[in-house]
C-alpha cells in the first residue's frame, strides 16, 4: 500500500508534464486547398482567400468581392448584413499592415456548402502563467452562388 501512496503522485507528475501535445501548424497551406470535389475546392480557396486578404490584410474594399449582401453573422458582437461587418471592422481594423499570411493555419475542412479553418492559438496557462500552451479555435463559413453568406465562431471579436 505505501508503494502504491508513493507512486501516484509520480505518476501525477509525469502524466501532467506530458498531457498537452502542442498543435502543429499545416506545412503547405496550398495543399488544403485541394479536393476531389471542385465545388468544394472552390469554396475552401474562396474562404481562404477572404481570410487572408480580408481579415488578415485588413481590406475592406474587398468584401464585396467576397461576401453577399445578406450575410448572416452568428457571432453576437457584429451585425448581419455585409455592410455590418465592413462598419464594425473598419473601427476594428487600425492602420495594421498588409499580411496576406496565415501563420496559424492548422487545417481547411469542407463538406456541402461549410468550409471549416482551424487554427492555432498559443495561450498563457492560467495555473502556471509563467508556461504557455498551444490549443485550436474554429471559423465556420456557409457559402452561397460562390460567396461568403454566413459566419459561425466562439462569438469575441
Amino acid at each position: 500500500m505505501k508503494n502504491i501512496m508513493v507512486l501516484v503522485p509520480i505518476l501525477f507528475v509525469f502524466h501532467t508534464a506530458i498531457a498537452q501535445v502542442p498543435v502543429e501548424v499545416a506545412n503547405d497551406q496550398q495543399a488544403l486547398l485541394k479536393s476531389g470535389d471542385p465545388v468544394l475546392a472552390a469554396n475552401k480557396k474562396l474562404v481562404y482567400d477572404y481570410w487572408r486578404e480580408v481579415l488578415q490584410g485588413h481590406d475592406l474594399s474587398k468584401a464585396e468581392q467576397y461576401m453577399t449582401e445578406d450575410f448572416i453573422e452568428h457571432n453576437p458582437t457584429v451585425p448581419t448584413g455585409r455592410q455590418g461587418f465592413v462598419d464594425t471592422f473598419k473601427k476594428t481594423f487600425k492602420a495594421a499592415p498588409l499580411k496576406l499570411t496565415i501563420d496559424n493555419l492548422v487545417t481547411i475542412v469542407a463538406e456541402r456548402n461549410l468550409v471549416v479553418l482551424v487554427f492555432r492559438e498559443e495561450k498563457v496557462d492560467p495555473k502556471n502563467p509563467a508556461k504557455k500552451y498551444t490549443t485550436t479555435w474554429f471559423d465556420m463559413f456557409g457559402v452561397k452562388d460562390g460567396k461568403i453568406h454566413e459566419h459561425w465562431d466562439f462569438g469575441t471579436l
